[in-house]
């Protein structure tokens, strides 16, 4: 198969048309590791080729080694030892595991002195869309990393050196322990206990549901530490090995992504260790995991999305029917156009995501090292920003790719008709694949609820009119004209909402004003890439054209006032079955 890397210069694009000298000075230290490593990067260029380096190696493994084995990984999923209660990966994943350790590209984002290559987040978020495209159920192991990250942003320098190195070369995988089988999305109401014993140990004793990859060896689990406190204030993060007090009682029988173990987990009085500071598990550690994990499955929709789009694309292309293949039906068509648009439409916000939480997170460690006042004054001013845009894009890219890839994924059955259904092409997987990126790490409305802060707090609109300072490319002045249009309109129907109606109806029409907002967002990001291809420039002019006319519609619905939803919901829905 073709490098997963070089055959889509799209990702190239990105990394060329970014000015990514200030994140790679950031993220290297000014290249203090360039005495201390040999293969640390010594200047911005130098950092530089080795991403695309990272990314060639990545594309290669995906397309010669991991793609191959995807149907056969599927197939076999992963199996329930049972007496033993441990689970044992199909051999497939064994085997792509096993090529991603041996290429060193288990720590990617680690630093260098525990064995990782200090790749900036946005680096393994293009590498983890390419390593889904090869197999989605994969990056649900390669795609923990995050996990490793957390152990070194918030750990003892014990706990770093006890776990990372052996992250890093690939010894051991992760997982996150968070659901339970009364607090899914509800995070505040786990019930797992953490207690200490009579030599101040902790131990953990309850059940976790739902764990993607609960059979790895280190554990990240969020437990409640303090018996007497309810909610995310009583709960802590502990750091914890496999062992024989920690069962696997059961995996789930998946729709999709068969070859990532879904574990239901008991835990029977198991030895763990702190992490951090009591009472933080939640409200400080787990939602610094969850931006990453959200950036994650957004890299993991885009993945998919661009395997579904390649799969329609060139089954089209050889189909013939009528005397022509059907890529020149102008129904079908319209649907690859608008499979693509979208596609690239996500790497731009993948890409736009992830660089805003590297530079949030590297400024804040830069402000925390700054000696001078002024300096940190000047960092700490930025920080906030990218704090900010983090918090609005994070939440934007996971809800927005995610629902672009079920769509792709769902329009590409529809370019291939029947093939399309059957087993015999690899799209039926990846249509099952791509339906729990919308659950999983947040579903959709829970995303919603994140983003539409961003949006009635006005964080949205400043980046707007960041955007809207820029000269508008060639070409692209009236467009830009609707485009303030649209953004007039939305700031006065957020405040008419805020001012006019209950507080319900904003979080009924959450989404619409969300859409809108992500829209004009994704619109603006159009124009910036207009400006470096005649391609893109076609490309911008169609979405920025289709997204006024759907941000039009959008604001006239909420500005409706409909509130039928909520005033007659047992007349619109009725009884249930049950009390029917």
């Amino acid at each position: 198969m073709p490098n997963f890397y070089t055959d889509n210069p799209d990702i190239a694009f990105h990394l060329d048309r970014q000015d990514l000298a200030p994140l790679v000075r950031l993220r290297e230290r000014d290249f203090a590791d360039a005495k201390a490593f040999d293969y640390a990067p010594e200047n911005v260029p130098d950092a530089l080729d080795n991403y695309r380096r990272t990314l060639d190696l990545v594309g290669q493994i995906s397309g010669d080694t991991i793609a191959p084995l995807s149907a056969e990984i599927d197939e076999e999923g992963s199996t329930l030892c049972l007496g033993e209660g441990k689970v044992r990966y199909a051999a497939g994943i064994r085997r792509a595991l096993d090529a991603l350790g041996q290429a060193d590209l288990m720590g990617a984002t680690l630093p260098r002195r525990f064995g990782g290559l200090n790749l900036p987040g946005v680096i393994y978020a293009l590498a983890t869309e390419i390593v889904s495209r090869a197999d989605a159920s994969l990056m649900n192991i390669f795609g923990l990393q995050g996990i490793a990250e957390t152990i070194n942003m918030f750990a003892s320098e014990d706990q770093r050196q006890a776990f990372l190195p052996r992250f890093a070369s690939g010894e051991v995988t992760g997982a996150m322990v968070l659901t339970e089988p009364e607090a899914g999305s509800d995070l505040q109401n786990v019930q797992l206990r953490a207690t200490q014993d009579e030599k101040g140990e902790w131990r953990l004793s309850g059940v976790k549901r739902f764990i993607t990859n609960g059979c790895g060896e280190v554990l990240l689990v969020l437990a409640r530490s303090e018996a007497d406190e309810t909610g995310g204030m009583g709960l802590s993060l502990f750091l914890t090995e496999r062992n024989s007090r920690i069962r696997i009682r059961r995996t789930e029988e998946k729709m999709g992504i068969h070859g990532s173990p879904t574990c239901e987990m008991q835990f029977n009085d198991a030895p763990a260790e702190l992490v951090g500071e009591r009472r933080r598990g939640l409200v400080t550690y787990v939602m610094a995991l969850m931006n990453g994990a959200r950036i994650g499955i957004a890299a993991q929709s885009q993945g998919i999305a661009e395997a579904a789009w390649r799969e329609a694309r060139n089954y089209a292309a050889s189909r013939v029917q009528f005397g022509r293949s059907i890529d020149h039906i102008p129904a079908v068509a319209d649907l690859l156009a608008e499979m693509k648009l979208a596609v690239e439409t996500g790497r731009a916000l993948l890409v736009e995501a992830a660089l805003a939480a590297d530079y949030e997170f590297l400024l804040e460690e830069a402000k925390e090292r700054a000696e001078d006042r002024d300096e940190r004054t000047r960092l700490n001013k930025q920080q906030k920003r990218y704090k900010r845009l983090a918090g609005f894009l994070t939440p934007a890219a996971k809800y927005w790719i995610s629902e672009m890839c079920n769509r792709v994924a769902y329009e590409a059955i529809s370019v291939m008709g029947g093939s399309g259904y059957m087993k015999d092409y690899p799209l039926e997987r990846l249509y099952r694949d791509a339906r729990i990126t919308t659950i999983y790490e947040g579903t959709s409305q829970l995303q919603v609820v994140a983003i539409v802060r961003g949006v009635t707090s006005g964080t949205a609109e400043k980046r707007f009119a960041e955007f809207a300072e820029n000269e508008p490319p060639r070409g692209f002045k009236g467009l830009a004209g609707q485009l303030q249009r649209v953004r007039t309109e939305l700031a006065e129907t957020v405040d008419a909402v805020k001012k006019d109606q209950a507080s319900d109806y904003l979080d009924l029409m959450a989404r619409p004003l969300v859409d809108v907002a992500i829209d004009v967002y994704v619109s603006y990001l159009w124009l910036e890439m207009a400006r470096h291809s005649k391609a893109k420039a076609i490309l911008a002019r169609r979405f920025a054209r289709r997204a006024v006319e759907r941000c039009t519609h959008r604001l006239r619905l909420i500005a409706s006032g409909d509130r039928s939803t909520l005033d007659a919901f047992d007349v619109l829905v009725g009884p249930t079955f049950d009390e029917a």
